[in-house]
C-alpha cells in the first residue's frame, strides 16, 4: 500500500495511494532506512483506517500524538490526520484603568456622594499602580504598599486611609466576580472607620444662639436648627425634607435618609418636633409660597456648598469653625438627648445604631465633669482610732458631767498590774495569798 522512495543526498519519501485514488507523497528528508520503514507502517495503518472508517491502531494513534507540529502538518496535508485547529490568540489582559472606567460606567445606581468617594480612590489607585498595569498583577503585598503610601507619602489621616481601602475592596471585589482575579488583594486592609476624639466638639446652646443670630435668613436658621436641634444629616436629609413630612398635630416629622435607605426598614424615620425646632419651622412655613414642596428651597443647586456658607456665618459670628461642621452638630444633639432619653429612642430618632453612637457621636462634655465633681458624698468615713480616743477624752473632761464620773484613761497605754483588769474575787484572793505565803 505504501512504498519508500529514495532521492539524492540520502533523502527518502513515502509514496501511497489515498482513498480518492490519488498518489500522494510524504517527504521524510534525511532519515535512515529503518526510520523510513517505521513511518511507512504507520502511514499504511492510517490509510487503512481512512478507507474502513475505523480508528487507527493504538500504537499508530500514540505515534501521531507524539509527532512534532511539522510532521503533523505534513500528514494533514495529505489527508491522513485532521488539521490542527489554530490556537486562539490570547485575549489582551484587562488593565486597571480600563476596568475601573468600565465599572463606573456600568453603575448608574451609585449615589453622587459615593461616586465622588470612589473617584478619589480610583485616582489614588491609578496614580500609584498606573492605569495601564494589568489588574491581575496586583498582589496583596502591593495593596499593603499602596496603603503605606497613602499614610506615609501622602500623609492622609488614618480614617481617610480606611475609607479609601474600603472603596478599593469594593472595586476589586467586582473584579473577582467578573473572573478577572482569583482573589481580592485588598481584602486584608483595615477599612472600619474609627472615632477620633481629637475631632470631637460639643456646640453649646450659647454658641448655637450666636450662630442663629448671625444667619442671613430664615432658611439658614432652619438649616442650622435642623442639624443642631434635630440631629439631621446635612445636606442629604435637610434638603430632602418636605412640608408634607411635617406632622404638626402629631408633634413629629418624617426624615428620608439616602444614607440608610438600602437597609430594609431604614428608608425613613420619625423625629420629634423638638421645642427648639418649632420657632424656626413656623417662621419658614409662614414665609413659604403656596404650593412649595421642599422646606429648604434655596441652596439646592449642586454648586452651592453649604459648608462654605456655614464657615462664613461662623466668621460673622466671631466663632472659630469646629473640626467637622455638620457631624459635630449631629453628635452634639445625640449627646444632649442621651442625657434625658433612653439611648434606644435617641438612636431611632437620629437613625444610627448604639455601636455607631458610642464610637462616633456620644461625647463626655464639661457639664458631665461638673456634675460629677459636685455629687455629695453618700456617707462620711468613720474616724480612725486616734480621732475616736481624742473625742472620748474631750467628752470625759466636760464640766457638765456628773461629779462621780471617772476620768478617761487610754487603755492602750495603761499598764496592767499583777491582778489584771478584772476585779479580784475572794476565792482567788485567798488562794493567791496561800500560794504566796
Amino acid at each position: 500500500m505504501a512504498s519508500i522512495g529514495h532521492d539524492t543526498g540520502g533523502r527518502r519519501r513515502i509514496l501511497f495511494v489515498a482513498g480518492d485514488g490519488r498518489r500522494k507523497t510524504i517527504r521524510l528528508g534525511k532519515v535512515s532506512q529503518r526510520q523510513a520503514e517505521a513511518v511507512r507502517g504507520h502511514v499504511e495503518n492510517l490509510v487503512a483506517a481512512a478507507l474502513t472508517s475505523h480508528a487507527p491502531l493504538d500504537e499508530t494513534s500514540r505515534w501521531v500524538v507524539a509527532l512534532p507540529d511539522l510532521w503533523r502538518k505534513r500528514l494533514a496535508a495529505v489527508g491522513l490526520v485532521a488539521a490542527a485547529e489554530p490556537e486562539p490568540e490570547p485575549e489582551p489582559k484587562q488593565t486597571l484603568g480600563a476596568f475601573l472606567a468600565d465599572y463606573m460606567a456600568k453603575r448608574p445606581d451609585i449615589k453622587p456622594s459615593t461616586r465622588v468617594a470612589l473617584g478619589q480612590c480610583i485616582r489614588y489607585l491609578t496614580e500609584y499602580f498606573r492605569a495601564d498595569r494589568p489588574i491581575d498583577t496586583i498582589t496583596p503585598s502591593d495593596a499593603d504598599d499602596w496603603c503605606a503610601h497613602l499614610k506615609g507619602t501622602l500623609g492622609l489621616a488614618d480614617n481617610t486611609v480606611r475609607r479609601r481601602s474600603g472603596a478599593a475592596k469594593q472595586l476589586f471585589k467586582a473584579a473577582v466576580r467578573k473572573r478577572l482575579l482569583t482573589e481580592n488583594p485588598f481584602v486584608g486592609l483595615k477599612s472600619t472607620v474609627r472615632g477620633n476624639p481629637a475631632r470631637e466638639h460639643f456646640i453649646s446652646r450659647a454658641v448655637a444662639e450666636k450662630v442663629l443670630a448671625a444667619c442671613p435668613d430664615a432658611e439658614w436658621r432652619l438649616i442650622f436648627a435642623l442639624c443642631r436641634y434635630g440631629g439631621l444629616r446635612c445636606p442629604s436629609e435637610v434638603l430632602g425634607l418636605t412640608w408634607d413630612d411635617i406632622h404638626w398635630a402629631e408633634g413629629r416629622f418624617t426624615v428620608h435618609s439616602p444614607k440608610t435607605e438600602h437597609h430594609p426598614g431604614k428608608e425613613s424615620r420619625q423625629v420629634p418636633l423638638f421645642p427648639e425646632l418649632l420657632p424656626h419651622l413656623r417662621e419658614a412655613f409662614e414665609q413659604a409660597k403656596p404650593g412649595t414642596v421642599y422646606v429648604i428651597t434655596r441652596y439646592r443647586l449642586p454648586n452651592q456648598n453649604l459648608s462654605t456658607k456655614l464657615r462664613r456665618i461662623l466668621h460673622n459670628a466671631g466663632l472659630t469653625p469646629w473640626p467637622k461642621l455638620y457631624q459635630n452638630l449631629r453628635a452634639t444633639r445625640q449627646t444632649e438627648l442621651a442625657d434625658t432619653f433612653p439611648i434606644h429612642a435617641v438612636c431611632q430618632w437620629l437613625g444610627n445604631s448604639r455601636a455607631v453612637a458610642l464610637e462616633h457621636y456620644l461625647q463626655v462634655t464639661e457639664e458631665h465633669w461638673s456634675r460629677a465633681a459636685h455629687i455629695p458624698a453618700q456617707y462620711q468615713p468613720e474616724p480612725g482610732l486616734p480621732e475616736r480616743e481624742a473625742k472620748t477624752a474631750e467628752v470625759q473632761q466636760r464640766p457638765d458631767l456628773p461629779h462621780d464620773s471617772e476620768s478617761y484613761t487610754n487603755l492602750h497605754i495603761k499598764q496592767v498590774g499583777d491582778t489584771g483588769l478584772e476585779p479580784v474575787t475572794s476565792c482567788l484572793s485567798s488562794r493567791r495569798s496561800c500560794q504566796l505565803s
